[in-house]
């Protein structure tokens, strides 16, 4: 095989590169690594091989040539406004996001979405075609690309293909709907091993896959017709973090004191509840700021004793459904704040903005609970980012069963966020909870979240793609 280029033994393809574009202090462009769940995830993968990473530079209309920052060889893919507009925030966020989230909002299908959806695919799959090696390994990930796999096998028979799904995969009366539902399970089967967050994603998928393709599943396995015969294996794999950089700034005395600071910030309530999600409709903070309000309104909490801080950082704010929701949390707050604060307190602190890793600690190890309430999430982080900065075994974690942390992390206190009076409830326990009740929870919660970190679930992965090239 020849390439204009150099290959790779390990490829991961991704929609987005590991590093945003931004302006430098003198006006010159420089790299920083993004934010995020996958980036934090892949990064010490991709430190610890031979390595590519393919993906968008999250700017349309920018042609870039490949290069290298921090020690991980970048393949961009170019997107026009056009692709930017259809693939991006067209299917993949406004048809596959809500669809594949229980149709918390209504998704919408455009038949020229599903277009730019192929072409884009095709795309990073050529590019992927390229940069790997002869007999190397290509990992894609997500929702953006479920085409990939099948276009990369016709392209390159020879290399071993994994893909993770890092949001749920839909219950078969829902993802029926979907107009594409059959050349989207034939693009993800072209994968050696598809992996899930849940089992119970895994389990819909091969459903699906049984129901629609006709095809002879046994137990995890699937026969596959084309492109082989062969077979293709999915099943959970549930992603963790990389603890230590949390285990470490948690005990730095800088960010402690932060942490203190933070605390006297808002007036030193007896307790602090803490929720952090990007400002998505899935995350549940409607339902969570309801709850808190009506517990300040039935006087069962006071605005001296108990503060909400809620971090909500800015997501797709093009699209409409989340300026709606921006609108409607934020009248929320302000009316919850307007009856209860006082000169000195206020029930709701809200924060429209990100902040870095330094900082997000500091506000974990200021908060005496954090409240996870998404209505449906493929895995949710920030729960196990909150347990990794406890080393004294305190604070509390309240997490929504449609979380896949949920189903792990079984020492929280786990909520179904659409019923608002048991997570009043939920609330009030977390308040209320006594030091030796919150360290023998937080206890089992840490050596869960320790013990099944970012790096074994790599491995894990890994390894299954492993015993597939092995079994050739």
């Amino acid at each position: 095989m020849t390439s204009s280029t150099p290959t790779a033994s390990f490829v991961i393809v991704a929609n987005r590169l590991p590093v945003d574009r931004v302006p430098g202090p003198d006006g010159e462009v420089i790299w920083r690594r993004s934010p995020g769940g996958l980036v934090a995830a892949l990064e010490p993968v991709m430190q610890s091989v031979d390595g590519a990473w393919v993906g968008w530079a999250g700017q349309p209309d920018l042609d870039l040539k490949p290069f290298t920052e921090g020690g991980i060889r970048l393949l961009p893919v170019a997107l026009s406004t056009q692709d930017v507009e259809e693939y991006y925030e067209g299917f993949s966020n406004d048809t596959i996001w809500p669809l594949y989230h229980d149709v918390i909002s209504s998704p919408q299908y455009h038949r020229e979405w599903w277009d730019a959806y192929v072409r884009v695919n095709r795309r990073f799959a050529e590019r992927a075609a390229s940069a790997v090696a002869e007999g190397g390994t290509v990992w894609v990930h997500d929702y953006q690309l479920q085409l990939v796999p099948a276009m990369l096998r016709e392209r390159r028979p020879d290399v071993t293909i994994g893909y993770f799904h890092h949001i749920p995969f839909p219950a078969h009366g829902l993802y029926a709907q979907l107009p594409w539902r059959d050349q989207v399970l034939q693009g993800l089967l072209g994968a050696d091993v598809v992996g899930f967050q849940r089992a119970q994603d895994a389990t819909n998928f091969l459903a699906a896959v049984r129901r629609r393709l006709r095809l002879d599943v046994k137990g995890s396995t699937v026969s596959v017709p084309y492109g082989g015969p062969r077979t293709t294996v999915a099943r959970a794999f549930p992603i963790s973090i990389d603890t230590t950089p949390y285990t470490e700034l948690a005990a730095r005395p800088d960010v402690r004191a932060r942490a203190a600071e933070i605390r006297e910030g808002l007036g030193s309530p007896k307790k602090i509840l803490l929720g952090v999600d990007r400002l998505d409709y899935t995350k549940g903070i409607r339902h969570r700021i309801k709850a808190f309000g009506e517990l300040m309104d039935a006087g069962r909490i006071s605005v001296e004793d108990v503060t909400l801080v809620q971090v909500a950082s800015p997501s797709r704010e093009r699209v409409d459904a989340y300026v709606q929701l921006r609108d409607e949390i934020e009248l929320a707050v302000a009316r919850i704040n307007g009856d209860h604060d006082t000169m000195d307190h206020t029930a709701i602190r809200y924060l429209h903005q990100g902040f870095p890793r330094e900082e997000m600690v500091a506000l974990y190890l200021a908060a005496d609970a954090m409240l996870v309430t998404a209505l449906r999430d493929g895995m949710n982080l920030v729960a196990k980012e909150y347990v990794a900065t406890r080393g004294d075994h305190r604070g509390v974690l309240v997490l929504s069963e449609f979380t896949g942390a949920a189903d792990e992390l079984r020492q929280a206190v786990l909520v179904n966020p659409h019923d608002i009076e048991g997570l009043k409830d939920a609330i009030m326990q977390a308040v209320e909870m006594p030091p030796r009740e919150q360290s023998r929870r937080m206890r089992a919660l840490r050596k869960r979240v320790l013990e099944n970190d970012v790096n074994a679930w790599s491995r894990e992965f890994l390894a299954a793609l492993e015993n597939v090239r092995s079994a050739r």
